[in-house]
């Protein structure tokens, strides 16, 4: 039995906590601990636990119990929550799994479904990260400066390590003027520069130990070389071999590329599985907007891969949505609304958008978009599930 490892369980039926109970005793990897049925007690023994696995039901008074997972998602990045009740749906698993859950399971429990979640979530505890999610690589990119792609960037990558609780890097590969420790107030030790400098002795332990972390979070940062000579010396190459290295230890890789289209960034570009085209709604932004997905079409990156971003919007521009949509002659991806102070708030502070003001619409968007580009793929076949089960 793994003795650092807890499993604490919370349900208003009594019957399906004691199965609950019987069945984490069945499975014997994880320790029952029983912390009464006192939400604060709960909170303040899964904050004390390094490891642990919370099981909630939130068959009734599910709001409440929805904004009690979304506490603990956010005080316990090494606490894993599974969801469980008895009226399972499509909308009620994506509240779950937004809330901070990372999976969900309907009631009454079938045990070899419960197993599966446990051996699932033992796994990733015994490897330190996910054993299902292959790492991802999501390029923020504009060739025009000012559109807001440093701090989508931030505020993406901080999401993404709240929500699916994996570890998350952040590179800043803004050689020239890069802003992710302003933005995120931090002074790192160590830079991209030394990285590339040390590629033969990487690994994860050296990842985890030289990337900076920001705060109580799995995200990791390698900040840009502080010296414009640092980055003279850094080739295509190192930049191809930094990328590969780093997905053997994050599960998300989120990169904010230098604007313009020199070597470094294209290799950053053809091996990101995902593009962000980050743009606002002015002609002039658009224009430079089709200009570089004619560009990335000459590269061969199809329609799934570059996606449009239409930062600081607003519903009564007089460039609607619709205008872009067939000015570019595709769909555009996902909206952020303009909220000029908390921006502001944040940028001037070094903290996100959600430290300022959780429940802004600006906030809300960014956590929407991680949940959204992130592989959540037992999420997907659980929504999958359901909804051939409402059909």
């Amino acid at each position: 039995m793994t003795e650092n490892i807890s499993a604490v369980i919370y349900s208003e039926a009594i019957q399906t906590e004691n199965i609950l109970k019987l069945y984490i005793e069945e499975f014997g990897k994880f320790c029952f601990y029983d912390a009464g049925a006192d939400m604060s007690e709960i909170f303040n023994t899964l904050s004390g636990m390094s490891k642990s696995v919370f099981i909630i039901d939130v068959s009734v008074n599910t709001k409440k119990y929805l904004d009690f997972i979304s506490e603990i998602s956010s005080a316990c990045p090494d606490c894993k929550i599974i969801a469980v009740s008895d009226s399972p749906s499509v909308d009620l698993i994506v509240k779950v799994m937004r809330a901070g859950a990372k999976d969900f399971i309907s009631a009454p429990v079938i045990k070899s479904e419960l197993f599966d979640i446990l051996d699932k979530i033992y796994n990733q505890f015994k490897t330190g990260g996910s054993s299902e999610t292959k790492s991802r690589v999501i390029t923020l990119f504009s060739n025009k400066g000012g559109i807001g792609k440093t701090s989508i960037a931030s505020n993406l990558a901080l999401e993404l390590a709240k929500i699916t609780k994996e570890n998350v890097a952040l590179v800043d590969l803004n050689f020239q003027f890069g802003d992710i420790t302003t933005f995120l107030d931090l002074k790192p030790s160590f830079n991209i520069s030394y990285v590339l400098e040390n590629l033969n002795r990487i690994n994860s332990e050296f990842l985890l130990n030289t990337l900076e972390k920001y705060k109580n979070t799995s995200l990791y940062i390698l900040a840009d070389p502080p010296c414009f000579k640092q980055a003279e010396t850094v080739t295509k190459s190192q930049i191809a071999k930094l990328i590969d290295i780093l997905k053997n230890t994050f599960s998300y890789i989120v990169i904010d590329a230098e604007a313009g289209f020199e070597s470094k960034t294209i290799t950053a570009l053809d091996n990101s599985d995902l593009v962000f085209l980050v743009t606002v709604a002015s002609l002039p932004a658009l224009r430079n907007c089709q200009r570089i997905l004619d560009l990335f079409q000459k590269l061969g990156y199809d329609d799934d891969k570059t996606q449009i971003i239409i930062n600081r919007y607003m519903e009564n521009d007089e460039i609607t949505v619709e205008d872009v949509e067939k000015l570019l002659d595709k769909e555009i991806y996902w909206k952020i609304p303009n909220n000029y102070f908390t921006l502001m708030a944040a940028i001037n502070k070094g903290i996100s958008v959600a430290e300022v003001n959780p429940d802004s619409n600006v906030a809300k968007s960014y956590k929407e978009l991680a949940m959204s580009v992130s592989d959540m793929v037992y999420r997907k076949k659980l929504i999958k599930k359901y909804s051939s089960a409402e059909d």
